[in-house]
């Protein structure tokens, strides 16, 4: 099916952080996707001027029903306006889905390991969800890296109770009262244990700012993991 442009109508937003959100909106004629996907969004001002951003799908396949989750960037031209602004029942256009490396499917048997860092949670947020629908046993491990305990995304859904998904929530520059970590960017040390539990063919998913990303890809390597099991999604 071609990738084309489709209207988006924004249904519901929710808060996840003082600076962040999640937007669902319905689009006719979604074609469907899969957990780790992203879209591009357009948004077309009165006088014609364009604009086109990318956001992760923060939630597996459900009809015409699509999450996204929004980071207002100061001074952004399009997150703060898709963030706070954006009416409800406005329409902007999306193209998707856009992305078929970075993907868990609910048919794979090895255990996982997902890193983030800050708002990269949210493809990995689509991933555990769908990993949960799908009544999967396969172990999920998650790494995420967040300032303090305020910029945590999808709290509820990282606290559910679920025998097969491990959250370590990792704190650099404050953490809650009764941490046992103290603040700070994510070490070896961080992902050593984590690592040693993956199988050899275990895919690994990594996904935040560029420096985030690539640091933590070079200490997987570093740890032994193979590069070709290493997937990466970055921004910034």
């Amino acid at each position: 099916m071609a990738i084309v442009w489709r209207a988006a109508r924004l249904d519901e937003r929710a808060r996840q952080t003082a600076t962040a959100r999640s937007l669902v909106f319905t689009v006719p004629g979604w074609p469907g996707h899969l957990p780790g996907q992203h879209v591009d969004v357009r948004l077309t001002a009165d006088d014609g001027y364009q604009a086109v951003r990318s956001y992760s799908l923060a939630a597996p396949a459900d009809g015409d029903r699509i999450e996204l989750g929004v980071q207002s960037v100061p001074d952004g031209e399009v997150s703060p306006y898709l963030a706070d602004e954006l009416p409800q029942g406005a329409e902007v256009e999306v193209r998707g889905p856009l992305g078929n490396w970075f993907v868990w499917r609910p048919e794979q048997p090895e255990a996982a390991l997902l890193v983030a860092g800050g708002s990269g949670v949210v493809p990995l947020a689509a991933m555990i969800r769908a990993h949960r629908a799908a009544r999967s046993d396969a172990p999920l491990q998650l790494l995420y890296s967040v300032r303090t305990p305020d910029d945590v995304w999808y709290r509820d859904d990282l606290t559910e109770r679920d025998p097969h998904l491990d959250v370590r929530l990792l704190y650099t520059r404050q953490a809650p009262p009764g941490s046992t970590r103290h603040p700070g960017r994510l070490t070896p040390a961080d992902l050593d244990k984590t690592a040693a539990r993956l199988e050899p063919a275990s895919p690994v998913y990594v996904c935040g700012p560029t420096g985030f990303v690539e640091t933590v890809a070079d200490l997987l390597v570093d740890l032994g993991r193979d590069p070709t099991t290493i997937r990466t999604e970055r921004f910034g």
